[in-house]
């Protein structure tokens, strides 16, 4: 057997570079490149690979969180065939990652992280940044990554990664299993020569199957559909990433079922079709809710069926509702006690349409969506042209649809945390399967300026739009930098409203005003607040409250990191900057404050429990009500 002599490291490098991902005839490299921040626990090994073999692009990051939403956003963008390695010193360098781990895993989506790892070897240990246990010899902080991480594996010998780097490809290029694949490599060992097979180094083409469901499966779930008098699809993630858009559309045309889609499933079907009823669940749409609750056959494409989609239970009304999951997953398929389609949704959908032949939806429930679509759509217009609220300051809704409307129609907007998702499901107008980017399967705040720039790293040619609020911008915005020097142009809509608005708005409708949400200094309570009190020394956070906020000034920040920013004060500003932005060859951010109290209603209901006793009336009177929806949960059984 052929051999060559290289760092374990060297062989990473080596072998990343030389695989490929192919699905449908499309053949490409898997690995983009690697990004990386070096200390100790890998600047000589990974760190030295990368520079030996340039032609493995290495990136420069800030933040070791940052890079793996990056990558998982590459990844997502690209309908999971494609993605990036993301490197760490060992310590707080490797837990940095951990929270990209489970955004990526919970998402579905494939990364590779190689965070260094504490010596093998021991007899220094413990060595910097070492975390020691006085059970084992074998703990590190990288053992927090397994229960976020599809795959996991400690390299403490060269000869181990053989095996390992395969096991991580499968995993990786997984339509089921894949998620966030972890190899530890600990400092010394990545540094160690061995010889290894050259064969590990040849092209390798990871074929990425449309696996098929059960012929028997197929049969029961068209007789069900058959007899159902209202029918509904709930188009999820699955949907983008099998590419079965386009079967969806025909799928839908052919036998008159409308859709609702998921945060992650949004832009499954073009916003203007005519049984097209938008989001679904807690932060779905009148439209969507009223089909949803008497639909009695629910098909679900694609979705695990999160507690928003499902309206913690609440939605799915009909007392024999019936489910007909097509997943690639088995556990999402089964999900419940459903009819379980196990496949590929484009050609899952496929062969049910071969199955459904001369079957079409009853008039009245078309005639149902159709008009719903038309009711719900003029309400998008009307939030849409709301400019301004009773405060005087912009309404999010109105910000919203001016990038929706004046925006380049072929670009991607990138969102995740906060009041801005939820708005956002049920106003945005999706032109393409790819306009609508939203991290929501962990709601991770921060991830939305780094996950920009892993969409514009896949898609160069594409507009980025990215929407955050300032409750994530100041968690995480020093990727703007990496967006600068990479030559990687984003267009930033950042809205400030002075504080988290998401859980304001959510601890006011819980009876607790709003404590500690607004970014004011603490025990500040000016004269025009309602009833003199405060709690625990910050004010409550409700409409009226005449209060001065922090002297934080965004838009100098992100100047101060190199970005090009337009001030702006209304909607008519930001239309005009989204037009001046076009023509700025560099990372620009639209600043503008936000009205912090008014939103988009809300039509569906979600469980955040509430204090059984309180002190507080409004407390007690948020706890009855919570008591009254929480009844209507239920079992799909």
């Amino acid at each position: 057997m052929n051999t060559e002599r290289l760092t374990m490291a060297q062989a990473i490098v080596r072998f990343l570079k030389n695989q490929y991902s192919e699905r449908d005839g499309v053949e490409q490299p898997f690995f983009g490149g690697c990004f990386g921040i070096f200390g100790h626990g890998n600047v000589a090994g990974i760190g030295q690979a990368l520079q030996q073999y340039p032609d493995f692009r290495y990136y420069q990051t800030r933040n070791e969180q940052a890079m793996v939403h990056t990558a998982a956003a590459y990844a997502k963008h690209t309908n999971r065939m494609r993605t990036l390695a993301c490197t760490s010193s060992i310590g707080p360098g490797a837990s940095n990652m951990v929270t990209g781990a489970a955004t990526a895993t919970i998402n579905r989506l494939p990364v590779l992280l190689l965070p260094g790892d504490i010596f093998a070897r021991r007899n220094v240990a413990p060595v910097l940044q070492q975390l020691e246990s006085e059970h084992s010899q074998d703990v590190s902080v990288n053992d927090c990554f397994k229960p976020v991480s599809r795959y996991w594996d400690r390299i403490n010998r060269p000869d181990q990664l053989v095996t390992s780097l395969i096991e991580s490809m499968r995993v990786l290029t997984s339509p089921a299993d894949t998620g966030a694949v972890t190899l530890s490599i600990p400092q010394d060992v990545q540094t160690e020569a061995f010889d290894y097979p050259s064969a590990l180094f040849e092209k390798r083409v990871w074929t990425v199957p449309r696996n098929r469901p059960d012929a028997a499966a197929l049969q029961k779930a068209a007789e069900a559909i058959r007899a159902a008098e209202k029918p509904l699809i709930i188009a999820g993630g699955g949907v983008l990433y099998s590419d079965a858009t386009e079967a969806l559309r025909e799928f839908v045309d052919r036998f008159g079922i409308p859709v609702a889609e998921t945060m992650a499933g949004k832009g499954s079907l073009r916003y203007d079709h005519p049984l097209q009823l938008g989001a679904t669940g807690a932060t779905g749409t009148f439209a969507a809710e009223q089909v949803a609750d008497e639909a009695d056959v629910i098909i679900g494409i694609g979705t695990r069926y999160s507690d928003f989609t499902t309206s913690s239970k609440t939605a799915f009304k009909h007392p024999d509702v019936q489910f007909v999951n097509i997943n690639v997953a088995e556990f999402d398929a089964y999900k419940h006690c459903a009819i379980p389609l196990v496949g590929d949704a484009r050609v899952t959908l496929e062969e049910l349409g071969e199955v459904l032949a001369g079957y079409r939806n009853g008039d009245e429930s078309v005639a149902q969506a159709q008009r719903l679509h038309g009711e719900w759509e003029a309400e998008v217009q009307r939030n849409y042209d709301l400019h301004e609220a009773e405060s005087g300051l912009p309404y999010q809704g109105a910000l919203i649809g001016a990038v929706n409307d004046q925006g380049d129609p072929d670009a991607v907007m990138v969102c995740a945390a906060g009041s801005l998702p939820g708005d956002m499901h049920k106003l945005w107008r999706a032109r393409h399967s790819k306009q609508y980017h939203l991290e929501y399967g962990y709601s991770c705040m921060g991830y939305e300026i780094a996950g920009g720039l892993g969409i514009k790293m896949a898609e160069p040619e594409r507009e980025v739009y990215v929407m955050v609020g300032d409750g994530s911008y100041l968690m995480m915005n020093t990727d703007l930098i990496t967006s600068i020097q990479e030559g990687y142009k984003l267009t930033v809509i950042l809205m400030d409203n002075t504080g988290f608005r998401s859980i304001g708005s959510l601890s006011r409708s819980l009876g607790q005003g709003g404590f500690g949400t607004r970014y004011i200094y603490p025990g500040q309570v000016e004269a025009a607040h309602r009833n003199g009190e405060s709690f625990n020394g910050l004010p409550t956070d409700e409409p009226g409250y005449d209060v001065d906020p922090l002297p934080v000034d965004l838009a100098t920040n992100a100047e101060s990191l190199g970005c090009h920013v337009i001030r702006c004060q209304s909607v008519g500003d930001v239309v005009q900057a989204l037009q001046d932005a076009k023509s700025v060859d560099r990372t620009t951010v639209i600043y503008v404050p936000n009205d912090r109290y008014l939103g988009v209603p809300g039509y569906s209901w979600w469980d955040v429990p509430v204090a059984e006793v309180s002190e507080l009336d409004s407390v007690n009177a948020a706890r009855e009500e919570w008591e009254e929806m929480r009844s209507q949960e239920r079992y799909y059984i």
